[in-house]
């Protein structure tokens, strides 16, 4: 996810992702990830725009 290491502390933290304990080791499912960015996905503006000629 080319972040900081602080983020996804910070998202187990807040509870804002799914997140599984291993051991002593906190483990962040596939299928969790891929929700969270679903989840902050924005859908491109699907107008056409057309320039005028000059």
């Amino acid at each position: 996810m080319n972040t900081t290491v602080r983020f996804p502390r910070r998202l187990i933290e807040e509870r804002r992702i799914a997140f599984v304990h291993v051991g002593r080791n906190v483990r962040i499912p596939e299928a969790a990830l891929e929700a969270f960015v679903a989840a902050g996905l924005v859908e491109p503006i699907t107008t056409t725009r057309r320039r005028r000629a000059a």
